[in-house]
């Protein structure tokens, strides 16, 4: 059968806008179009263990295609915390630093701790609990956090709640001091006006990854205090309070080496783990060094965050993309561009 010009051409249209619409909510495969880097121009196709991006199935592998990556591949990778790996901060609460050690930092209940504190980032935790009669000290966990960088601000918490109901969204978010809205579906997206900081729904409730442009990326999921864990621990946990909280796990992209914080100082090439191998519960102090005043506040005795500085980095960002062009060297092909 033979098919003519014209209807070629609408066929190839057709199949690229369909493409398009599959891959607005999932891709099997990706053409990078980022000019100047390794990868432009390549297709990469999502390996066959996690063949989409996207999955109903919230437990699952997905694909991830970096475009940025100078080795134009796909990996597999979960879109929840992993809670035993590191970067980590689950339980009560419970660490795995950059060095791959576990330690507990329990701080106190309804006060605020810096977790990572570098020039241009500072990340805050919110902690809640409870002492119950007997105890030396607060059971807790992590309840939100707050996070400064480049003149901005922005917060995520999980909302109180007496009975645990997973079929409702615990989440609460802020950008710049105002609430946040993001749609309860599955890979719902919200860019911030710069597009340089991203909130995705994993699943359709209490799953989300935030991504912020060259600094960072936060998996967070919300969780409750079980009755099986109230029974193991003794947590006695009151009848009115479930202590929903986030597990998190951070992947960093730039820490400097003068990074500080209860989990940012782990990162650190000459830091020394004060958590005593082979304990069961290895439990590190700081409380002191690390409180400060409120969820978005740059402040602790230790912490090396300023204004200045993060205003500063973001400009140098911008001068150095609008001064380097590394399309002019063999289309990106011999030159690896840094930012």
């Amino acid at each position: 059968m033979e098919i003519s010009k014209n209807s070629s051409m609408s066929l190839i249209i057709m199949l690229v806008f369909v493409s398009g619409l599959v891959q607005a909510k999932a891709y099997y495969y990706r053409q990078c179009s980022t000019t100047g880097t390794r990868c432009n121009g390549q297709y990469i196709k999502c390996p066959a263990e996690c063949p989409s991006s996207e999955s109903n199935d919230p437990k699952a592998k997905v694909c991830l295609i970096d475009c940025d990556k100078p080795t134009c591949s796909a990996v597999c990778r979960n879109r929840k915390p992993n809670c035993n790996a590191p970067g980590s901060g689950c339980f009560d609460p419970r660490f795995i630093g950059g060095d791959g050690r576990v330690f507990y930092f329990h701080g106190k209940s309804n006060e605020h701790f810096t977790l990572v504190s570098d020039s241009n980032l500072q990340i805050n935790a919110r902690f809640i609990g409870h002492r119950p009669d007997g105890r030396t000290r607060d059971y807790t966990w992590i309840q939100a956090l707050g996070v400064l960088f480049n003149s901005q601000t922005f917060s995520i918490e999980a909302t109180k709640t007496s009975q645990w109901n997973d079929k409702v969204d615990h989440l609460k978010f802020t950008y710049n001091g105002n609430e946040l809205v993001l749609d309860e579906s599955s890979l719902s997206t919200w860019y911030s006006p710069k597009r340089d900081v991203k909130v995705e729904r994993v699943a359709s409730k209490n799953s989300v990854i935030v991504t912020i442009e060259d600094v960072a990326e936060i998996l967070v999921n919300v969780v409750p205090v079980t009755k099986e864990d109230d029974t193991i621990h003794n947590y006695q946990v009151p009848s009115d309070d479930c202590f929903a909280h986030l597990e998190v796990q951070f992947r960093f992209f730039a820490l400097s080496p003068k990074v500080d914080g209860v989990l940012g100082r782990t990162y650190r090439l000459d830091f020394e783990n004060p958590a005593k191998p082979g304990v069961a519960m290895p439990v590190v102090g700081g409380d002191d060094k690390y409180k400060t005043n409120s969820l978005l506040s740059p402040n602790c005795a230790s912490c090396v965050f300023s204004h200045e500085s993060s205003f500063k980095k973001e400009i140098a960002k911008v001068a150095e993309f609008v001064t380097l062009d590394c399309t002019k060297f063999s289309n990106g092909m011999g030159i690896v561009c840094k930012k």
